[in-house]
């Protein structure tokens, strides 16, 4: 308990959500963007680079996008740009745990090398987040086996929303830039090469890898 006075701790909880560290969910507040981007100066460094590709394609597809990449054993948020009306998933299970469910993770996992893919899947619980979230690790392996340009998440992370994600694998770095949409939206054939032209801009603006594998 932190026996704060009841307006301090409400006006401490809008400044963080304003902030982006919290974000207001149905019956309380989830982690918020802010707190869930990698921040050190590498990526300090490239967010100026990133941040305009990610408003672009967020613009052109009227979806909230977002980067994230393999670093040291974990799959980490970048940057986000969220949609038309501040629509965006609340990330309410770390995304380095929910490598599983989500396209961004799905890409990012079927892109790194076997050794790496499975320790990976071995040191993180396979979270039964919806009906659809894929907990077994043998149908998860042999959904990863598969060649696909874009990889999607058809509500595992959460109801009513899909995720489509592309790979970016330029100079060592293994990451993905993903769109959210409400599932019953589907991405055409233009949108699709838009989500995958934006990863290769990403991986040219990211240009000195963040991570070695």
């Amino acid at each position: 308990m932190t026996e704060l006075p009841l307006p301090t701790t409400y006006h401490l909880l809008r400044t963080l959500e304003f902030e982006g560290y919290l974000s207001k969910v149905d019956g309380g507040y989830a982690i918020g963007a802010t707190a869930l981007t990698v921040q050190n100066e590498a990526v300090q460094e490239f967010l100026p680079r990133i941040r305009p590709v990610l408003r672009s394609l967020s613009a052109e597809l009227g979806a909230a996008t977002y980067l994230t990449t393999y670093q040291e054993g974990e799959i980490h948020l970048l940057a986000m740009v969220e949609g038309p009306e501040g629509r965006s998933v609340d990330l309410w299970v770390g995304v380095h745990e929910s490598g599983h469910a989500t396209a961004f993770g799905k890409a990012i996992l079927a892109n790194l090398s076997e050794e790496l893919r499975d320790d990976y899947i071995n040191s993180h619980d396979l979270h039964d987040l919806t009906p659809n979230t894929i907990t077994s690790k043998g149908n998860l392996e042999r959904s990863l086996a598969e060649d696909v340009p874009i990889w999607s998440d058809k509500e595992e992370y959460l109801l009513g929303i899909s995720c489509h994600a592309a790979p970016i694998c330029s100079n060592g770095l293994v990451g993905a830039v993903a769109v959210s949409l409400p599932s019953q939206r589907t991405l055409a054939a233009e949108e699709l090469v838009s989500l995958k032209r934006a990863a290769r801009r990403l991986g040219l603006a990211m240009g000195t890898p963040l991570i070695t594998i």
